[in-house]
């Protein structure tokens, strides 16, 4: 059983940065498929961006490419979000999603992760 808990959102100024964490307890998600999504009020939960669990690969929705990264410290068991020249629209509640399957390719539908944090709350000012 893993579980995930997300911490670093908050209210930022658009053009801020914030960096997200999500720490992992229980078994390594050092080879587990991890993303974020983000649900925006009145929208349905949507990806953000992933990582595969194996290879290293990396992928972005469109709106953020350029503007935020993914990555994953496997000493400390926990993956972040670095998210900058941030924009109102990202703002939303951010959650972190770990998919045991590993696999080499970026897994971006929801259905397909076992793992949820209790997400983040990310508001950007205009």
């Amino acid at each position: 059983q893993v579980q995930l808990v997300e911490s670093g959102g908050g209210l930022v100024q658009a053009g801020g940065s914030l960096r997200l964490s999500c720490a992992a307890s229980g078994p390594t998600i050092s080879r587990y498929g991890l993303a974020w999504f983000r649900q925006a009020p009145g929208k349905e939960r949507e990806f953000v961006a992933g990582m595969s669990g194996s290879g290293g690969r990396t992928s972005y929705a469109d709106s953020v490419k350029g503007r935020f990264t993914i990555s994953r410290d496997n000493a400390k068991n926990t993956v972040h979000l670095q998210m900058n020249s941030l924009k109102p629209e990202d703002t939303a509640v951010y959650y972190c999603a770990a998919d045991t399957s590993g696999t080499w390719y970026v897994v971006t539908r929801q259905y397909e992760y076992d793992y949820w944090g209790q997400g983040t709350q990310v508001t950007v000012s205009s």
